[in-house]
């Protein structure tokens, strides 16, 4: 079975209903990371469950489940959109003026794109261009 985000939000989904999967990613061969959110937040008891919920993962995995911490990913409409106005580091699949990563306000959040006041200027990228974006600080 492959830790793919959509896998792990189906198993996830009933077992801990309000557990949101902000990011799953394969750091190296072996060691996949989940990034989960919860209303209450997340503390290590929520961590040991949500890897219990996926313990199927550890013949071939090494599991590390963790809080998005302040520089939260954001990888679906809805996550840009909670969070216009704060400041986000954007890094595209392609160059964009010459640049593939933009580092500034974020002013919008339609269901197509993104709008970054980035220090190059106001910027718009395609969901589909993101390659990775999180939250920064300051």
């Amino acid at each position: 079975m492959e830790p793919t985000q959509e896998y792990i939000e189906e198993r996830l989904a009933h077992a801990e209903p309000d557990v949101e999967v902000l990011l799953v990613e394969q750091v190296s061969g072996s060691t996949v990371r989940v990034f989960v959110d919860h209303p209450d937040g997340v503390d290590l008891a929520l961590c040991e469950r949500v890897t219990n919920h996926l313990r199927e993962l550890l013949a071939d995995y090494s599991l590390e489940v963790s809080s998005p911490g302040p520089e939260r990913p954001l990888t679906k409409p809805q996550h840009f959109r909670r969070f216009v106005g704060r400041r986000a580091r954007v890094r595209t699949r392609e160059n964009n003026g010459g640049r593939k990563t933009f580092t500034g306000e974020l002013v919008g959040a339609s269901d197509s794109e993104i709008t970054v006041a980035a220090d190059t200027g106001v910027v718009s990228i395609p969901y589909s261009d993101i390659n990775r974006s999180n939250l920064v600080e300051g």
